[in-house]
């Protein structure tokens, strides 16, 4: 006779089969790891890069050699006096040209352009690395902050359904009035809605993450409830301040824009100056009819001199509106520099006061949850009602997502504060790592 497991035996089996196997989450340095590979975005800041780097052999092509070949063949009829005598051949001709610039002074200055170019495009890059960065931090955290606000609001449904059972028993012995029950009913019905909004937001957090890391990354790792957060070293907003005002990356790109302003004026100037330049060809010439076969070989080698007199005013109306240019890069630096000194301290004062906000929270999470006990004890004995429970219940579930709130508001003013310095990295995030655990 065959054993024929029963179906509540066989849901056992697979349950158990089910927990049996380890649920794997992702931790924020392996999110990024991911992001770095699939976010759009950043893959075009990549490709940008490259193409940047390629203005220095363009700007230096403009101070080596260029080597052109020609050739034509001409077939040519030819009459002549007295009527009857013609001539008609065919002629090619051959020749190979080099020009080699010896002063160009505008090529001289472009090429320097191009090199701050190269300079200017790798500080974008590296801000746009920060910028993966602080967006995959940014992302992840929301999640998690979701998540916290999605399961405060479900423990504090559940606690309302509680109150509400019980008011309506009380209410059916007579022990409680049909207010308690109607109240407690109200917050249910609220707290039903806040379920469906904060389940709402956790998705559309996700699908903000999954934009990023081009993947649906599953569970996270979520933030250890001991963690500990560290104050900003050094602890001198000024030295930030100054640290900023040199090293951020915005500021370096508007530093370089500057001077590559400064040397399209000297660059635009110099369509007043000479250029001289050495100009060599070699080539030949065949001609040839049905009585005689001409070839000429043929090569020199010279210097060529070009003096611009005069160009329709071109010349100073470029310098002038490069000089401008040049006044409003200087403007455009000096915003740069201020507005990377107001981020440092936003940042720096973000990490301070969000570490004595963790600190306040933490008290009053202690407080709210011996409030709580309190409540539910006087209930008991009949000092309290219904509504003084849920009032408590409700403030402790506020002071855990708000607690929640500030430690990944802290951790990203961290973040914030490096990426305004300029020194933003995976170290970074290595750093933090360690503070969330799998769920």
């Amino acid at each position: 006779m065959r054993f024929k497991p029963s179906a509540s035996r066989l849901s056992l089996l697979l349950g158990g089969l089910f927990f049996a196997v380890p649920v794997f989450s992702a931790d924020l340095l392996q999110v990024y790891r991911d992001a770095l590979g699939n976010d759009a975005q950043y893959a075009a800041a990549r490709a940008t890069v490259e193409a940047g780097r390629e203005k220095g052999p363009q700007g230096q092509a403009g101070l080596l050699p260029t080597v052109s070949a020609t050739g034509n063949t001409t077939w040519n009829d030819n009459s002549y006096n007295p009527p009857g005598a013609s001539r008609s051949f065919n002629s090619n001709t051959y020749n190979l040209n080099l020009t080699q610039p010896l002063f160009r002074w505008q090529n001289y200055v472009q090429y320097g352009q191009a090199k701050l170019q190269v300079v200017q495009a790798e500080a974008v890059f590296a801000q746009a690395s920060q910028d993966l960065v602080l967006r995959v931090a940014q992302a992840y955290f929301d999640v998690l902050n979701a998540q916290e606000n999605l399961k405060a609001v479900r423990a504090n449904k559940q606690a309302i359904t509680q109150q509400l059972e019980q008011a309506k028993k009380n209410f059916e012995v007579g022990t409680a009035t049909i207010t308690d029950s109607q109240e407690a009913q109200s917050r249910f019905d609220l707290a039903s809605a806040q379920e469906i909004a904060a389940q709402s937001d956790l998705d559309v957090k996700r699908y903000a993450l999954r934009l990023i890391v081009g993947k649906d990354s599953g569970e996270l790792n979520r933030l250890k409830s001991k963690a500990v957060l560290q104050p900003p070293q050094p602890a001198n907003m000024d030295q930030w301040v100054d640290a900023a005002v040199k090293d951020n990356f915005t500021v370096q790109v508007q530093q370089v824009a500057t001077e590559i302003a400064a040397k399209e004026i000297e660059r635009v100037r110099a369509g007043h100056y000479p250029t001289l330049d050495v100009t060599a060809n070699v080539g030949r010439i065949h001609s040839g009819t049905y009585s005689s076969n001409l070839t000429t070989d043929v090569g020199n080698i010279g210097l060529q001199l070009n003096i611009p007199i005069y160009q329709g005013g071109l010349v100073s109306s470029k310098t002038r509106e490069a000089v401008a240019n040049r006044t409003a890069a200087d403007a455009a630096l000096e915003n740069a520099r201020r507005t990377a000194s107001l981020s440092v301290q936003q940042s720096y004062l973000g990490v301070v006061n969000g570490l004595a906000q963790v600190r306040a929270l933490e008290a009053a999470l202690i407080s709210s949850t011996s409030a709580l006990e309190s409540n539910k004890l006087g209930y008991e004995v009949g000092v309290r009602i219904n509504i003084d429970v849920l009032n408590a219940e409700n403030q402790v579930y506020v002071t855990k997502r708000d607690l929640a709130k500030a430690r990944f508001d802290t951790l990203l003013a961290q973040l914030k504060l490096k990426a305004a310095v300029g020194a933003l990295g995976e170290s970074d995030l290595e750093q933090i790592n360690p503070l969330f655990e799998a769920p």
